[in-house]
């Protein structure tokens, strides 16, 4: 039986994702709502096996074990904690997190 973990979104996180929307929304309010779906997907997908993505490069800078996962041009920033999944930031690709 495979290990289920509680997968949590921080205050941050939910702040990406309605900036995500938004962004997107300006040219196509449909798209935004799609692509916010399926990137909330991805992050819930977290629940089984958090541990199949790869910790960060930044992670020698910052002292952190944060992993990522990857969608399109999006990283979501999380970490694993126990039997929980913190979703710390969801933010482009280009952008240089800031812990």
């Amino acid at each position: 039986m495979k290990k289920r973990y509680e997968v949590n979104l921080t205050e941050h996180a939910q702040d990406d994702l309605e900036h995500v929307y938004y962004y997107i929304a300006a040219d196509n309010p449909n798209n935004a709502a799609d692509f916010v779906l399926q990137l909330e997907k991805k992050v819930y997908s977290l629940n089984t096996f958090p541990e199949r993505h790869p910790l960060i490069p930044e992670n020698e800078f910052f002292r952190t074990d944060y992993r990522h996962l990857v969608y399109k041009k999006y990283r979501i920033i999380y970490r694993v904690i126990g039997d929980a999944v913190f979703i710390l930031r969801i933010i482009h690709g280009t952008r240089i997190l800031q812990v």
